[in-house]
């Protein structure tokens, strides 16, 4: 549960879904602001300065993708889409759009809760003085201030690619981050179409710290997108 009532702002046309979401979200002590078109999930979204949004893309007057890049216009806060589209092409627009996350309807309320604590997360360490923080899950601690990684306490010697790769995806844990995002971030902006060179430092590292790519728990694959580092 979260201690202050953080702000969920609700754009979906469909009352019933609405209904759904507020109730609960509510018990985890969301507030809920709810808007059924575009239209009205741009003013709400100005006039409450909401914590995270979810967007619906099938909205009556205007293609969700829309107002995701009206929204990234002029504010930062996460917007994890909610759609019934499951072609990567729509996926691919979402995020270009600005969206931080997509779920595929039906949606299922605890992933849903997983994501948004993940975003709101996110959203506060970006608006956090500068730090470099020691980030720790399931074995694998790497402190980012000392480039030091290790797994069940035992060091681990990564390359210098290996190390930038697992930096850019833990200080987006939990955000789907592009393969052109990370092909620039790692390797510099003329190899941001070389996902092979993504695919191979993915592997090794993958093996260095003992992650299944058919059962991951560090990087999670979204398929024709990009990595995803969990977080929870």
């Amino acid at each position: 549960m979260v201690d202050i009532n953080e702000v969920v702002l609700l754009i979906e046309d469909a009352a019933v879904l609405r209904h759904f979401l507020r109730s609960s979200l509510s018990r985890q002590n969301y507030e809920i602001v709810e808007a059924a078109t575009g239209e009205d999930g741009l003013a709400k979204a100005a006039q409450c300065s909401p914590d995270v949004i979810l967007l619906d893309l099938g909205l009556p007057d205007m293609d969700g993708i829309e107002v995701a890049t009206r929204l990234r216009g002029w504010m930062e806060t996460p917007i994890i889409v909610l759609s019934s589209r499951e072609q990567e092409e729509s996926k691919v627009a979402a995020l270009d759009a600005g969206a931080d996350d997509y779920l595929t309807k039906p949606i299922g309320v605890a992933e849903l809760q997983a994501r948004i604590r993940v975003a709101l997360r996110h959203s506060r360490r970006q608006n956090a003085p500068m730090e470099e923080p020691v980030f720790s899950i399931d074995g694998l601690r790497v402190d980012l201030a000392n480039r030091r990684v290790t797994l069940n306490d035992n060091e681990l010697r990564l390359t210098p690619i290996e190390y930038k790769l697992l930096a850019y995806l833990i200080r987006n844990a939990g955000k789907v981050v592009r393969h052109h995002e990370l092909l620039k971030a790692v390797w510099g902006e003329e190899y941001s179409t070389e996902t092979n060179y993504l695919r191979i430092y993915v592997k090794h590292l993958r093996d260095k710290i003992k992650d299944d790519a058919s059962n991951p728990r560090f990087i999670l694959n979204e398929p024709g997108i990009g990595y995803r580092f969990l977080s929870e």
